[in-house]
């Protein structure tokens, strides 16, 4: 069996030496490079641009304008296409605009020789702007005065989904109900991958060729198509070896208006690879979410309503758009179920930076506000706030009307039990809850509610091939894309134990081409193991039984007495070795009577849907003084399902947990009011956690094999930073008393709230 061991990655080897070729090593050094020219504006019109003295650059072979490229709109998103028109993405982007509506949107591109030549021309490219009026904030955006983003959507609200259970407006009139009315906000940030954005284009056959850093290749070729208005059977695309993407890279950031530029200079070879100041201001951050929510409680603790209001923060288009609101107002009533429920979600266009999918989807935004104030009311009426959770908590048994996921195992009781034992829960909060001086010490608890995948919200389906070679080993494809996660070896290993064979027989192909992968969606939502084991073991089953027809003509025994074993055909009745699949694989290639190349290849399509479930604990240390916090120990606990690869497993939650300490303590994307322009657009102001500011992350798990799966798995490779922002902010109160509100947790936020309650 290879499933459930820690198996190295089968790319462990080349990426640790360096032999791994990404996009940039792959494109040749001769390719013209592409240059942007950006706005110096957040909001207006292009009224003309000057290109009279960049064009006289040594080097520069042609500039293209907002007013030289096609009025194809497309969507930028990467979400499965549906011939369902209420199930494809909003198409409001351009390849380059005159119509300006962020700081830095791009309007211009010089195509140069090289790099040096390209970017002295950008700097001598003159644009006349007709200035409009800019608005940052998301409610300030609603309000009637505000500066009007799209003309089809009044106030510039792109979505607003509503919930309602019950009555809520006769519950809240009982009396004696106790009113607990919070708004909280969550702040902009950024993917910081290690690998900016990079793609390079070229014309050939008549064909687009696109190599590119996505998660999402054969969605790109579509809207690569669309954006250029041609067929997308003309559209090629390459994905190799990714450098990181976490949502970022699940929309066609560059491809199509790279692709456009190569049909402007003959199809010739050009390349687009983006500084880090353009992935800030460029490609995608997470959405800022301010939410409001009331919650009104009996003395003994018991929910009676709640009233949830969620005002994302979209910038300046569409993209992911109201998917990531929408998905938190969901988690709302089903985390804590609740009788009488009114949940309004509004996804709001502003002038700034394009907010996008990024890793939890809307659940870091929904767990930060819902689980701090659970924490405040647990501490208000009295309640251990372990105890409070787990009598309110998500029951087994509960099944959600719409996803029709249900809650099979006792998974919330059992991770925090877990957690707590970690790190010795009970003795801290207690040692911890009446503290004075200047140091002082607390420990927080959250949990999190995440689904897998997207089923019923959009289509899931999965396609996979497998080849058997001359020597008994298997060529492994899907689309499901391999982005730094491990997908790759858990896919290898699932394919392995199906066929009987080891390891070293499965040889997967982990850069997708579209001309030749079998078609998957890509690398989102969590969906890799729980999708892509579907595709897996169909498709390993099919194969399986065509080698075993092929040994019943080999060996003359019944396929039912067959079997695959360690690589060898095994007759069952005996455990007989009759031959090896290597011979086998060899005599069915190259045989007189009855040569047979075989393959198998499946597509499935996914109609289920998993809970995945967890929490996190943390201890902090806090410096009253300075405002400063320190994060001592943290453990997050994880239902996901049977693990394929712990020690994979692992290094996701490790990852996750070290983007959720940056969420709770430092990470922002600021906004000049005077000028819309991002402050912070570098790695230098923009404070990303280092190893300095981490202690020891463990993971640990609770394995309930999930019933809907192939493999038994389910959600795990963004559940890990959904959260860690409001245990951080739980362990803050239980050593200062002081209930937060925002995230980041800066000194700033700190010495506001510290002078507020009087400690400072």
């Amino acid at each position: 069996m290879n499933v459930g061991k820690s198996i190295p990655r089968v790319d462990a080897f080349d990426k640790a030496t360096g032999r791994t070729k990404y996009t940039d090593d792959l494109c040749d050094s001769r390719a013209l490079v592409v240059k942007l020219v950006h706005s110096t504006i957040a909001h207006g019109l292009v009224k003309a641009i000057d290109i009279s003295e960049a064009e006289k650059v040594e080097g520069v072979v042609k500039i293209v304008t907002c007013f030289d490229v096609p009025k194809y709109y497309f969507p930028t998103a990467g979400h499965p296409w549906s011939t369902d028109p209420h199930h494809q993405d909003v198409a409001d982007r351009l390849l380059l605009t005159d119509r300006v509506r962020f700081y830095g949107e791009e309007v211009a591109a010089v195509i140069a020789a090289n790099d040096i030549a390209a970017a002295q021309a950008v700097r001598k490219v003159k644009v006349d702007y007709e200035e409009y009026p800019f608005v940052l904030d998301v409610q300030e955006a609603m309000e009637e005065r505000a500066p009007q983003l799209h003309e089809n959507y009044p106030n510039n609200i792109l979505g607003h989904s509503n919930l309602r259970i019950g009555n809520y407006q006769e519950a809240i009139k009982e009396p004696g109900l106790i009113k607990f009315d919070n708004w909280y906000d969550t702040p902009t940030v950024q993917h910081c991958h290690i690998e900016n954005h990079i793609c390079y284009a070229y014309e050939e056959n008549g064909r687009i060729n696109i190599v590119s850093s996505t998660q999402i290749p054969h969605i790109v070729r579509r809207v690569v198509g669309q954006a250029l208005g041609i067929s997308w059977g003309k559209v090629r695309v390459v994905k190799p070896y990714i450098g990181g993407g976490f949502g970022n890279k699940q929309d066609a950031l560059y491809e199509p208006l790279c692709a456009y530029l190569s049909t402007q200079v003959g199809g010739r070879l050009v390349k687009i690879d983006v500084t880090r100041e353009e992935t800030f201001t460029n490609n995608r951050v997470r959405h800022a979410i301010r939410s409001h929510i009331i919650t009104w409680v009996r003395p003994d603790g018991t929910i009676v309503a709640r009233k949830l209001e969620a005002f994302s923060n979209q910038g300046a288009y569409a993209s992911h758009g109201h998917g990531i609101a929408a998905k938190g107002m969901g988690a709302f009533p089903q985390l804590y179920p609740c009788p009488n429920v009114e949940a309004d979600a509004y996804t709001v266009f502003t002038n700034r930076t394009v907010a996008g999918a990024m890793r939890g989807y809307g659940i870091p935004q929904a767990m930060f506000p819902v689980e701090s104030q659970i924490d405040d009311i647990a501490r208000q009426i009295g309640a251990h706030p372990l105890e409070y959770r787990l009598k309110h908590l998500m029951p087994v048994g509960y099944v959600d009307s719409f996803s029709k996921n249900e809650n099979y195992f006792d998974s919330f009781r059992q991770c925090i039990e877990k957690g707590k034992a970690a790190i010795d829960y009970d003795r801290k909060y207690e040692e911890y809850k009446n503290q004075t001086g200047n140091i002082r010490r607390g420990i927080g608890c959250a949990v999190f509610w995440y689904n897998t995948a997207v089923w019923p919200i959009s289509l899931e389906t999965s396609s996979c091939r497998m080849v058997l070679n001359q020597d008994g080993s298997v060529q492994l494809q899907l689309g499901e894309t391999e982005i730094g996660q491990g997908a790759d070896t858990v896919f290898a290993q699932m394919a392995a134990d199906i066929l009987g064979f080891s390891m070293d027989k499965i040889n997967v192909i982990s850069c997708q081409d579209t001309d030749v992968t079998p078609f998957g969606t890509g690398a989102y939502a969590s969906r890799q193991t729980y999708v892509g084991g579907f595709a897996v073991r169909q498709t390993a089953e099919l194969l399986k039984t065509k080698i075993l027809e092929y040994a019943h003509e080999l060996t003359r025994m019944p396929v039912f007495n067959l079997e695959i074993a360690d690589n060898n055909i095994v007759r069952t009745t005996d455990g007989r070795i009759l031959m090896s699949v290597g011979d086998l694989a060899c005599e069915a290639l190259y045989s007189l009577t009855h040569s047979q190349h075989i393959t198998a290849e499946g597509t499935y399509q996914i109609k289920t849907n998993a809970y995945s479930f967890g929490c996190c604990f943390a201890e902090v240390e806090v410096d009253i003084k300075y405002c400063k916090v320190k994060v001592l120990d943290i453990v997050n606990v994880h239902d996901c399902g049977q693990l394929i690869n712990p020690d994979l497993a692992e290094a996701q939650v490790h990852g996750g947990m070290s983007m959720g300490i940056g969420y709770a303590l430092s990470e922002q994307l600021l906004y000049d009011p005077k000028s819309g322009r991002a402050l912070n657009d570098n790695l230098l102001d923009y404070k990303l956690p280092t190893t300095m500011d981490h202690p020891d992350l463990a993971a640990q798990f609770v394995e309930n094999y999930e019933p809907t799966s192939a493999f038994g798995t389910k959600a795990l490779g963004e559940p890990p930073v959904c959260p860690v922002a409001p245990a951080i902010r739980n362990a803050i109160l239980n050593a200062t008393g002081v209930p937060l509100y925002k995230i980041p947790m800066t000194p700033h936020v700190l010495f506001e709230r510290f002078t507020e309650e009087g400690l400072i």
